[in-house]
């Protein structure tokens, strides 16, 4: 059969609906009402507009609720994908970012059928929230343009840090302060409502209170303006060829944050409770899918979103209908209320996307990172700091080389070289023997410092070299084991090898192991054997000096 058609849609997908559908429309509603001001500030701060955030939120929630590998995964835009079309959005215009959506979703299926959805797993957890971290601090700082002045006081610096110091230093003092009020509002809202009862949607209530106080008291604060009461027609770009070719390189960054934060918070959600395995190749052909049909319709890139997921979870949402049910009330919130949505002010969903952002900071999880190792403290914050000052994917990236580095050097620590004494009563001449055990994983990370050990042994005749308690081996390491041969040979020195593994001697005939030694009988399996054939060689020698 072929194994592709677990990567679509089935029955199964829908088996516990008839149990569950109260539940799942009750969790659809309340992520619903949570989305629709993450949903408009994400696509606003991306700079694709507050239109392109819920156009992405409705149909790619629809299309990856359907398509993808999770239960109860809700996808829409993120704010981490904000962070990565900012730039995109200030270099190519806002016409740029339905092709690259479209690029980024292709790729992210063609990984999904290329089996990559565990990849994810090979990212190291400091990696991952220093990532978290980072993401959470530019994603306050990209709000705080949006408080100085109308239109964001624009600095055009691409470097959030930069451009946030600079609107403060240019502030419109005025704008500044109806905006702070504003923010000020939100938070007492988005902290203190929930505490009062937990289903009190603190973000929507925030902004709900903070647009009717700005109806009714003059305020120079700008708002999100007109929307189409209408959805749109699905439309394709016109390809420009050149705008192609200068977008490659930000879809494969985007498709790559698409495809980890999806995988990443379809993980999560499989651990929050009893929702059913996730599939994660499949997550990928449905994400891919999300964006692509985002894309068609004007949106921007999709992924799977951590926060309305767990809201969803903890909603009691346990199917898919739960997040198709998320995109059809955000899709009747833009046909019947599409008006006065446009009088929420941006100060208000600045404010969300704060509160938003500062969450995303979890302080025991960094002081419990800090506290563990040198090596994991050190990917950790120097991740965030490169995902701050430079880019999310090249943060990742050099989270996962210092991690791999640190991981290779703690690997390569674990061998250990060391010389024995020879087992049983001692005999004339088997000073000149030495035993030297190699323990552990024998490979490129370890593979010189082994070599180095053995070849400096002095004042001996022969060696044992005792292989029965190598671990792993590589090709480096096979043949730092040639190189050991060759020149303690070249010394006049026979070396023997002991106990070789059998699943290691494929690779050591292939390397050249055994046939770098003298005489095949110096490979022997039993210790014992091993000491009576260096004996034998000590005796000759002795004869000899006779």
């Amino acid at each position: 059969m072929d194994t592709r058609t677990s990567l679509f849609p089935s029955k199964s997908d829908y088996a516990l609906v008839k149990r569950t559908w109260r539940g799942d429309l009750l969790a659809g509603i309340t992520v619903g009402i949570v989305a629709l001001p993450l949903a408009l500030g994400f696509g606003i701060s991306s700079g694709a507009g507050a239109e392109a955030g819920l156009i992405t939120a409705i149909v790619a929630g629809i299309i990856a609720a359907v398509f993808g590998g999770s239960n109860v995964q809700v996808s829409g835009p993120t704010g981490a994908m904000v962070v990565v079309l900012a730039p995109i959005v200030a270099s190519h215009g806002v016409s740029a970012v339905v092709l690259v959506t479209l690029m980024a979703g292709i790729i992210v299926v063609a990984a999904g059928f290329l089996r990559l959805g565990r990849a994810v797993s090979f990212i190291p957890w400091p990696v991952i929230e220093g990532f978290t971290l980072g993401i959470g601090v530019i994603i306050f700082l990209q709000q705080i343009p949006a408080l100085t002045g109308p239109g964001g006081n624009l600095t055009g610096h691409t470097n959030v840090a930069v451009a946030a110091f600079l609107s403060l230093i240019h502030a419109d003092s005025v704008y500044l302060m109806w905006a702070v009020a504003a923010v000020l509002i939100v938070v007492a809202c988005m902290v203190g409502l929930p505490r009062l009862h937990k289903a009190i949607p603190g973000s929507l209530v925030a902004v709900i209170v903070v647009s009717v106080l700005a109806v009714l008291i003059p305020n120079p604060l700008a708002n999100i303006g007109a929307l189409p009461s209408t959805f749109p027609t699905p439309t394709v770009p016109a390809l420009n060829w050149e705008l192609t070719q200068s977008l490659v390189v930000p879809a494969v960054a985007v498709a790559a944050l698409a495809a980890i934060e999806s995988l990443l918070s379809a993980r999560v959600a499989a651990s929050m409770a009893d929702t059913g395995p996730y599939d994660p190749d499949r997550e990928l052909v449905g994400q891919g899918l999300a964006s692509i049909g985002a894309g068609l319709f004007g949106g921007m890139p999709a992924t799977g979103a951590i926060a309305r997921t767990a809201v969803n979870v903890r909603s009691g949402g346990r199917t898919r209908v739960a997040a198709v049910f998320h995109a059809v009330v955000l899709l009747l919130i833009v046909t019947l209320f599409a008006q006065p949505v446009g009088f929420i002010p941006l100060a208000a969903l600045s404010g969300v996307l704060m509160v938003t952002a500062a969450r995303m900071v979890n302080v025991a999880i960094a002081g419990s990172i800090l506290r563990s190792t040198r090596a994991d403290a050190l990917a950790f914050v120097v991740t965030a700091i490169v995902t701050v000052s430079f880019d999310l994917i090249v943060a990742v990236v050099v989270g996962m080389l210092l991690a791999g580095v640190f991981a290779i050097r703690s690997y390569a620590s674990a061998v250990g070289v060391h010389r024995e004494d020879l087992p049983g009563d001692a005999e004339p001449g088997d000073e000149r023997i030495a035993l030297i055990v190699i323990d552990g994983p024998l490979f490129f990370g370890s593979a010189d410092r082994v070599l180095d050990e053995i070849v400096k042994t002095k004042d001996v005749s022969v060696v044992i070299l005792r292989l029965s308690r190598l671990d792993t081996v590589d090709a480096t390491g096979a043949n730092s084991l040639v190189e050991i041969v060759q020149r303690l040979e070249a010394r006049g020195i026979t070396v023997i090898n002991k106990g070789l593994r059998e699943r290691h001697l494929e690779l050591f005939t292939r390397i050249g192991v055994i046939s770098a030694l003298r005489h095949e009988n110096h490979l022997v399996a039993d210790l014992d054997a091993a000491i009576v054939h260096a004996r034998s060689h000590i005796r000759r020698e002795i004869a000899k000096g006779a």
